[in-house]
């Protein structure tokens, strides 16, 4: 679609460019416009067009309803922005179609977010606000049109601020009304000072207090049904509204009006309720803004943490980033001042959390098991998992899923691939009376028989076993033990405070009532051999995640890691100092020019689009870079696909980011094949 086919549509004026009355001479009847953003993801129409609102509209035409119009030939829908008024008979205006609903439901100020979300991330507005705004359910917007809730008394709640220096002065300066922004770190462990679900509704019940609301959004429904309970219990029931993905068409809009009526003052919810309609925002929270599930998958992929950032600097609003450890970018924000740490010093935060240890980390380790860096399972793991047994349940963390999830040659070490996909090949048990079987994961094909292409071996074997093996070889270890597996295909949330063995993969681990009485971490080093830049940060985060789920070592609790005790991770949580460890990180990125200490925009596609695209990008800061293009493998992809990296010191972030903007808006209009934009992605290696 070129310009001239949107001006076509009736909606020729810019947003921004003088009104034409200021320059008549004759004037005409008075009209009202609608400016309007159509739902088009094309970057060259990414603005707001003006459409001529009929008499039989006038009343319901407001800003912030849905409407239809009919844009380059297309019936579209959007949302109405603006109303104005014009006298100027020269303009030439299409009309309205329709008026959907009476509803505001795009408020002005989430309608100024989405615009500054997306041109932080070299998005369009309709591709921001689908995020923002669930789609219409017209019966519950007339059910509910005037329904009151119901609340009752609050309860009481630990308030696990009062033992972290700041933490009582941030909750205060919330009650007063002002808006501190900080970061905090619970510490790890069942302790009552470990409560991050209490520790985030007693924040929000000092918004609420102050006569304000708060969008807490943490990553998974879990956690959200955690925090909704906590919420009722420290401010009453009827306050709190969850928000996320699970809820049917019909629940979800309704919990969306419930904010956007003022009939919920708390807004909980996965990664869109950073956007939540809550009238008079006074507290925006995210808990462990480090999980991958607070990154959109969807253009134009925006991140929480960065979306409550804008939020709360654009409506003057308390921000808190929590979380059991701290991640590189909140380092940054450390570093400069824009938020302060809650936390308490890592010799204290020992005395409430769980006794860690390492296996064969001293030389009177191996004395006891020469063989305790060699084997798997040494013999600290059986004697943990046998004394925490005997008190209650015993955690034991596994990274990989499935039974051997790949496997290699016995001679060679070459791995096994698929001979029709080149996938990876796993084992899995082949039932009774019959050997193991191997089949791709990818496209599940077997191979009944296996020769190594490199050495002509037959023998096969795994660096790696996962989960479900792991369940059977420690169910015939403790026979008389009940055994739980929770893994991606089947995740158990909870468990009795009764004995048994639960093996599960990492942020899949059920909730133990009372705590685990033990915790084992088996494999470490295979999370810190992932070829990712955030393989350190996100091990520590799992690993922290097993130490909170686990009791104090004053109630007996521990945790066994089986890893390099040199590791930089291992050695952070040992100490309990994940802050320590997030400045030193960030030191390290800061060397390399890598995010968060420099802005990357990752251009990703076909290779003659891509290099087209990097040769035409225009006005660029002299130190920006751009680095390749390089191959990446795409699994969505038919074709080859290739990677260009745009890196901008931070002091130049706005125009690089601006020019990779124009360049996508200049593509579009020509027509020219489609590219990936992510600034800043999850994933860089």
């Amino acid at each position: 679609m070129d310009d001239d086919a949107a001006d076509a549509s009736g909606a020729a004026d810019l947003p921004g460019a003088p009104s034409a009355a200021l320059f008549d001479i004759a004037e005409g009847p008075l009209r009202h416009v609608a400016r309007v953003a159509v739902d088009v993801s094309l970057p060259h129409v990414d603005r707001p067009f003006d459409y001529e609102i009929p008499e039989r509209f006038l009343e319901r035409a407001r800003p912030g309803v849905r409407v239809r119009v009919v844009f380059a030939g297309q019936r579209v829908d959007g949302f109405i922005l603006e109303v104005t008024q014009t006298r100027d008979p020269a303009r030439h205006l299409r009309e309205l179609e329709l008026v959907l609903g009476r509803e505001q439901v795009l408020t002005p100020e989430i309608a100024s977010l989405v615009r500054r979300v997306a041109d932080h991330y070299c998005g369009t507005f309709a591709d921001v606000v689908r995020l923002a705004v669930p789609p219409r359910h017209a019966r519950t917007e007339e059910a509910d049109s005037d329904v009151t809730p119901r609340t009752t008394a609050a309860g009481s709640v630990p308030d696990p601020f009062t033992e972290q220096p700041a933490g009582p002065g941030y909750i205060a300066a919330v009650t007063r009304g002002e808006s501190p922004r900080a970061c905090w770190q619970p510490v790890p462990g069942t302790t009552w000072m470990g409560d991050w679900a209490a520790g985030l509704a007693r924040a929000a019940a000092a918004a609420v207090a102050g006569g304000r609301g708060a969008v807490l959004v943490v990553p998974d429904v879990r956690d959200v049904e955690r925090l909704v309970e906590a919420c009722d219990a420290a401010m009453g029931q009827g306050r709190t509204v969850a928000l996320h993905h699970r809820l049917g068409p019909a629940a979800r809009y309704r919990a969306f009006l419930r904010a956007l009526r003022g009939e919920a003052q708390v807004v909980v919810g996965t990664r869109s309720a950073v956007f939540a309609p809550v009238r008079d925002l006074g507290l925006i929270a995210v808990w462990d803004d480090g999980d991958d599930l607070h990154a959109e998958p969807r253009a134009p992929y925006p991140h929480v943490r960065e979306v409550a950032c804008l939020r709360a600097a654009g409506q003057n609003a308390a921000l808190l980033l929590a979380g059991h450890i701290r991640t590189a970018e909140v380092q940054h924000l450390v570093d400069h001042d824009w938020v302060r740490p809650i936390t308490m010093a890592p010799a204290r935060a020992r005395r409430f959390a769980p006794a860690v240890k390492v296996t064969a980390d001293s030389e009177i380790e191996l004395a006891r098991d020469p063989l305790a860096q060699k084997v798997r399972l040494p013999d600290r793991v059986f004697h943990t998992i046998r004394d925490g047994l005997v008190q209650g349940p015993v955690l034991v963390q596994v990274p990989r899923a499935g039974y051997l999830p790949s496997i290699v040659c016995q001679q060679c070490r070459t791995p096994v691939r698929c001979p029709r996909c080149a996938g990876i090949v796993q084992a899995e048990p082949g039932g009774p009376g019959r050997s193991m079987r191997l089949q791709c994961r990818s496209c599940a094909h077997e191979m009944p028989d296996f020769t190594c292409e490199e050495c002509g071996s037959m023998r096969w074997r795994s660096p790696v076993v996962g989960v479900t093996r792991t369940a059977e070889e420690l169910g015939r270890a403790f026979p008389q033990t009940r055994v739980v597996n929770s893994h991606g295909g089947h995740i158990v949330d909870s468990v009795g405070p009764e004995p048994a063995l639960v093996v599960a993969t990492v942020g899949a681990e059920p909730i133990a009532a009372g705590g685990y009485a033990a915790s084992c971490i088996l494999d470490a080093e295979h999370l810190l051999m992932r070829a990712d830049l955030r393989a350190g940060e996100e091990a520590l985060r799992r690993w922290f995640t097993v130490s909170a789920l686990t009791r104090d070592g004053a109630a007996g609790g521990n945790v066994v890691l089986v890893g390099p005790a040199e590791a930089r991770p291992v050695q952070a949580w040992v100490r309990c100092d994940p802050a320590g460890f997030a400045a030193r990180e960030l030191a390290d990125r800061r060397e390399t020019l890598l995010p968060p200490a420099a802005r990357m925009i990752a251009i990703e596609g076909e290779p003659d689009a891509v290099d087209r695209f990097g040769r035409g990008i225009e006005g660029l800061p002299d130190d920006v870079d751009i680095l390749g293009p390089v191959p990446i493998e795409d699994p969505r992809a038919e074709n080859e696909t290739v990677r260009l990296l745009v890196r901008a010191p931070m002091a130049s972030a706005h125009d690089a980011v601006r020019a990779v903007r124009a360049q996508l808006s200049r593509r579009a209009a020509a027509r020219e094949p489609a590219v990936r934009v992510r600034v800043d992605p999850r994933t860089l290696l």
